[in-house]
């Protein structure tokens, strides 16, 4: 059995034409195959299209009312035969019957109402009904629906978040692949929107195309981590370069620089190099955290190994006291 019209709009038996046209905008829009790509979107959309185009019609609205799912085999003159007569029937044919009109007890007029979608060969041309959302010659009342929004991600490097710039992204559609040339502000984010205007689902009759929104999603980095405008990313530095302190070349996205190391650095510590993080054309730039990671070499040489042993001999610096971890801040 074919579902009742009412039920496929959400709508009671009662309701008037501007709740049923509400009730089509809002199905048909989500319901779209260029917006949902549920495989069974469109044959919810074809039912939803169906329904609304016998509703919204008064005349075909009665004999649905009437007839129920075989209200396409009922003649025009339905109502006079009915009315003339005394053996009209009433209610609801079921699936297999034939109803009769008559005229002072002569038959008149019948229809085979059949099973099957729509009853018997009753079947209405896909075209047909898809022509009433756009403009054609379906029965449609639905008027300019405007298309809706759509949203596809973005992937992109820090780098390329970074500096910004022209970028060409292909994407998969209903039409096929198609491809759009995106403008990327220098210092985008993670989860920023950047709109194409009217690159979205298409409108129904003369409704407005929707819009394109392309998410940004920043791409795991073997070196920089991004959070918000601010860029993290570790500095290695050698035993000595940390004890003694020294400025260092530091490779960032925009980018080498020099950091300037103090003595007495050790793994963990964060120098914050201001405004030089992810920058932002419409405000203040992120800052850059440099973290500390000392390294040491994995063969030493001869004389390596001689100079080390030195100094441990030498040195009274104990890293796990109690005063080295409190001076660390680990206590």
């Amino acid at each position: 059995m074919a579902r009742d019209y009412y039920d496929v709009l959400g709508v009671s038996r009662d309701a008037d034409a501007d709740e049923l046209q509400q009730a089509f905008r809002r199905l048909a829009r989500a319901n779209h195959p260029d917006v949902n790509k549920d495989p069974a979107a469109e044959e919810r959309f074809k039912e939803i299209n169906e329904a609304y185009s016998a509703l919204s019609d008064p005349e075909l609205r009665k004999k649905y009312d009437r007839f129920g799912e075989d209200y396409r085999k009922v003649p025009d003159d339905w109502e006079q035969r009915v009315g003339a007569g005394v053996g009209g029937s009433r209610g609801r044919p079921g699936r297999g019957r034939r109803e009769t009109w008559s005229t002072g007890g002569a038959d008149v007029g019948s229809a085979d109402f059949g099973g099957g979608f729509g009853g018997g060969g009753g079947y209405v041309d896909i075209e047909d009904l898809l022509g009433g959302m756009f403009g054609g010659r379906g029965r449609g009342r639905a008027g300019p629906v405007a298309g809706a929004d759509q949203e596809a991600e973005l992937p992109l490097t820090v780098e390329e978040a970074y500096r910004g710039g022209r970028r060409q992204i292909t994407l998969n559609g209903p039409d096929g692949p198609r491809t759009y040339t995106v403008n990327i502000p220098p210092g985008v984010t993670d989860g920023r929107r950047i709109r194409l205007a009217g690159e979205g689902g298409r409108g129904m009759g003369d409704g407005e195309p929707g819009d394109l929104y392309l998410v940004v999603r920043l791409q795991p980095h073997p070196r920089y981590r991004v959070e918000g405008k601010d860029i993290t990313v570790d500095l290695p530095l050698s035993p000595w370069e940390a004890a003694l302190g020294a400025t260092v070349p530091l490779l960032t996205p925009g980018g080498e620089t020099k950091v300037t190391v103090p003595p007495g650095s050790s793994t963990g510590r964060r120098l914050r190099l201001r405004g030089e993080g992810m920058p932002d054309p419409r405000g203040k730039p992120g800052d850059l955290h440099a973290v500390i990671k000392i390294m040491v070499p994995r063969r030493l040489t001869d004389r390596e190994r001689e100079l080390f042993s030195e100094l441990a001999s030498v040195s009274t610096f104990d890293p796990r006291s109690p005063a080295t971890e409190e001076a660390r801040g680990t206590r």
